[in-house]
């Protein structure tokens, strides 16, 4: 309409940047910055305070908060690893517990085969190592004890069993992995002797009785022959030399003689040196290059 002009348009291509000689004094204050900087004489030193100052607080926030993020993984990989030493060190521990428990028994056991070597040794007789593992009635027959060594070991009935402190028995029966001993405090059971001292000989009968209390009595060949206390009885031996009993296995000690009117015999009271309330490692006496499945002590003390 007449009267009213169109406005003129505005220029718009600089909108949104600043202007010219802004940017350019921008550019100018940065060198000078730079050089101030580069220059190493502290001028710039006031203005980083201040900002450190302002923005320290806000950064040292940032840092606690993303610290224990980073070391998160390496805290449960070290936790785990802590927990692997732990249970290494308790399985550790239980172990060197079960060597304080069992090193008496080691030892005592160690101590019954080297005593083994030294009977066979002296016996110069060659000994089926076994252990005891049952203690009880066979048949008609109340002191025995089952010891884990058979035919396959070369043992066999009638032969003479011994630990490393004197004559435990005889061999009655065996299996192949297993056999019975009838043990020399069972009243059944009767073992030719000799008086150590005096060569003097006589039989041996059990009382029944095992552990500290069981005792022997020696009735001697010669009625008129007094044993004294202290002398070692030994065994007397068999025509065969090894069957039932080996000679000069040690027996038992003479505590005490007595006499009988009525038989008109003498007596002797004989404590024996083993005990059988602890019988653990023997040895039976087998012929020299007997085959068996277990080591062999041999006359001179050699395994086999």
């Amino acid at each position: 309409m007449r009267g009213y002009g169109r406005a003129p348009r505005e220029d718009r291509s600089g909108a949104g940047h600043p202007p010219r000689a802004l940017v350019v004094a921008l550019l100018l204050a940065c060198a000078s910055l730079m050089v101030l900087d580069s220059s190493g004489n502290g001028a710039l030193d006031p203005a980083r305070r201040v900002v450190g100052e302002a923005v320290g607080p806000a950064q040292a926030v940032a840092d606690g908060a993303v610290r224990p993020l980073v070391g998160l993984s390496d805290r449960f990989e070290s936790q785990d690893d802590l927990r692997g030493d732990l249970a290494a060190l308790e399985a550790e521990n239980a172990d060197l517990r079960a060597q304080v428990r069992t090193a008496p028994y080691d030892a005592a056991r160690l101590a019954e085969l080297e005593g083994l070597t030294s009977a066979a040794t002296d016996l110069g007789q060659a000994l089926v190592p076994a252990r005891v593992i049952g203690v009880g009635p066979s048949q008609s027959f109340s002191s025995t004890v089952t010891i884990d060594a058979g035919s396959d070991s070369g043992i066999t009935p009638d032969l003479t069993v011994l630990n490393n402190d004197g004559l435990v028995g005889r061999v009655l029966r065996v299996t192949a992995t297993t056999a019975t001993v009838l043990l020399i405090v069972d009243p059944d059971s009767t073992v030719g002797g000799r008086i150590a001292e005096s060569m003097e000989l006589g039989f041996l009968k059990g009382r029944g009785v095992l552990g500290r209390t069981g005792r022997l009595d020696l009735e001697l060949v010669d009625e008129t022959v007094v044993p004294r206390k202290r002398d070692t009885v030994v065994t007397w031996g068999s025509p065969t030399g090894d069957s039932p009993f080996v000679a000069g296995v040690p027996v038992g000690q003479v505590v005490s003689v007595y006499s009988s009117l009525r038989e008109t015999s003498q007596r002797a009271v004989i404590d024996p040196f083993v005990d059988f309330a602890a019988l653990d490692v023997v040895g039976v006496a087998v012929p020299s290059g007997t085959r068996s499945d277990r080591a062999v002590v041999e006359a001179d003390g050699s395994l086999r």
